[in-house]
């Protein structure tokens, strides 16, 4: 079973990367943030899955190694296809994901296209004590939090995934200046600078 890759990003995709190694190109579906982030000419590792099908055999592969064990955990509920746990880490990140669980929120799974509301509600059951949020071990936000969230959410309206507007906001957030923290329209406009054209 190939559990990584680490090579040369040759080719990028919306939702996917080819990656050099050693002269042969694997072509890996990616969540959003990976495919809009990876750069042709420079290095990734990706912890992979290999998803073996009569008809196919297609790789799934994640920056983080809690992704894949929650990308694994998902296709092991009823209803949801590998493309369809894909869609959910393409648009949630796997606190969010927790969160969700814990709180028996299905409504941020709902949210995903390819996911219906029985599929949602399996979701949150299914996975009920199998994730729980890393956030309780983690420091306490920042000053300026409310700013981010809000920036967060007006990134969302932009067309960017919850993911994706939350990693940037949060980024930008640590990298600004007081002044900009406090801000919403300019830690927006920093955070707009750091996405760059949006991939559709």
């Amino acid at each position: 079973m190939i559990s990584s890759l680490h090579g040369v990003v040759a080719h990028t995709t919306a939702d996917q990367v080819v990656i050099d190694v050693g002269g042969v190109g694997f072509s890996v579906a990616v969540p959003a943030d990976v495919a809009h982030t990876a750069t042709v000419g420079e290095q990734l590792r990706l912890h992979t899955s290999l998803i073996v099908r009569e008809d196919a055999l297609a790789l799934f592969g994640f920056a983080e190694r809690e992704e894949l064990e929650v990308f694994g955990l998902l296709i092991s509920v009823t209803g949801v296809g590998p493309k369809s746990a894909l869609g959910v880490l393409s648009h949630l990140t796997v606190d969010q994901i927790a969160e969700a669980v814990t709180a028996e929120d299905d409504a941020p799974f709902r949210r995903v296209s390819g996911i219906g509301p029985k599929t949602a509600k399996l979701i949150v059951v299914q996975l009920a004590g199998k994730v729980r949020p890393r956030a309780a071990a983690s420091p306490a936000p920042a000053a300026g939090g409310g700013v981010v969230d809000q920036v967060t959410a007006a990134l969302v309206g932009l067309g960017w995934s919850e993911k994706v507007a939350a990693e940037a906001a949060a980024q930008t957030a640590d990298e600004a200046s007081d002044a900009e923290r406090g801000s919403v329209a300019a830690l927006l406009r920093r955070t707009l600078a750091l996405l760059g054209p949006a991939r559709v």
